[in-house]
């Protein structure tokens, strides 16, 4: 298995997208990197050791080429057309709106919050070892930038891009009701409508499905919490959180979910808000009183004066304008794999521009024919 995983490291080291690539060829890429993270953290540490700075320059110079790929083409995604499949998550809930439009008349959408591609693939693994029933087809899109629950979850629940809800980017309350609004604004009434946040373990399970098996419902928006909390809660890097995601797995939490809902009629969808990655404090930014939402590896600003202060006071940072943020919203990144928390200190955030943060799985589910 390791040579396996080596092998796999060298083939992907020669193929990371550049800076003329298309987006396509990065979302293939997150996917195929997926796998390796995935397999390489299946390994037993001894293994996982002998290998580990040949990971970690695959995933550092992929890192370097996105950051220099999104300066150049992040800006034009949000307004291509997401027929085929959404580009990014504010797209999804039109591609899903043509999904009904095409006789996929109940559907629901499961957000795991905060899921990386290399923790889906183990998730998808798990699943199918479980369950022979469960088929899953794959793609992947892009989360908004900077990748935070915030901004990148509630555009895509909204439909928006972040200025279009620039008075609640600081905070998620505004979900189920934007969730509702795009729903109705496709001919849908309230009451077709559900929205569900904090599916973590199979006690919610019950409570769910009577809520699901009222034939009103015809649109379901879910977010399961469980990954983002084992994250916050880490302190053994990725490596130890595969590990809680395998007991979590197990548990039979994901089959069921994914069953219940497949049985109740409904055309079932995948995806995640932001991956995460593994950083290291490169020390705390200063905050400033106007930088009021703090992301390990993203500070926000509101007033220019300020960011540009704490910018030139922190050479470990960079500062990207994203079209379709506020114009009051400003984001300061930690350079590389640098994080703002205390020197050295090894953490597993998000909010920051990686391949593991920023390109997120987009799977729908249905069962084996």
């Amino acid at each position: 298995m390791r040579n396996l995983v080596l092998e796999g490291i060298k083939s992907l080291k020669a193929e990371v997208p550049t800076i003329e690539s298309q987006h396509r060829d990065w979302t293939h890429f997150s996917r195929r990197l997926g796998e390796i993270i995935s397999r390489f953290h299946g390994l037993d540490a001894a293994r996982a050791e002998s290998i580990k700075d040949a990971m970690r320059d695959l995933v550092i110079s992929a890192d370097d080429q996105l950051r220099e790929w999104v300066g150049k083409h992040y800006a034009d995604l949000p307004s291509l057309p997401a027929a085929k499949g959404p580009i990014m998550v504010h797209h999804v809930p039109r591609y899903l709106a043509m999904r009904r439009g095409n006789g996929e008349e109940k559907i629901a959408l499961v957000v795991f919050d905060g899921l990386a591609v290399d923790q889906w693939i183990q998730i998808r693994e798990t699943v199918i070892n479980r369950s022979q029933r469960l088929m899953f087809d794959e793609n992947a899109c892009f989360a908004w930038l900077p990748t935070l629950t915030s901004v990148s979850r509630q555009a895509l629940f909204s439909g928006l891009r972040p200025r279009e809800f620039a008075d609640s980017i600081e905070s998620t309350s505004q979900e189920p009701a934007q969730w509702t609004r795009f729903w109705q604004d496709h001919g849908l009434r309230a009451n077709e409508v559900v929205y569900r946040k904090s599916i973590k373990r199979t006690d919610d399970l019950p409570a769910l499905e009577a809520a699901l098996t009222n034939p009103a419902v015809k649109v379901a928006g879910l977010v399961v919490d469980t990954v983002d909390e084992i994250i916050h809660g880490a302190v053994l890097g990725k490596r130890g959180i595969a590990a809680q995601i395998a007991s979590w797995c197990e548990s039979g939490f994901v089959d069921r979910l994914l069953s219940m809902l497949l049985d109740n009629g409904f055309h079932v969808y995948l995806t995640a808000d932001h991956g995460n990655v593994e950083a290291v404090g490169i020390g705390r930014a200063n905050q400033g009183v106007a930088s009021e939402l703090r992301g390990e590896r993203v500070r926000t600003y509101r007033s220019e004066a300020l960011i540009a202060e704490t910018a030139a006071a922190n050479p470990g940072t960079f500062r990207l304008d994203v079209a379709g943020l506020p114009s009051n919203f400003m984001a300061l990144f930690a350079r590389g794999r640098g994080a703002f928390v205390p020197k050295d200190d090894q953490v597993v955030v998000h909010g920051g521009v990686s391949v593991e943060e920023l390109i997120v799985p987009f799977v729908k589910v249905s069962y084996v024919n």
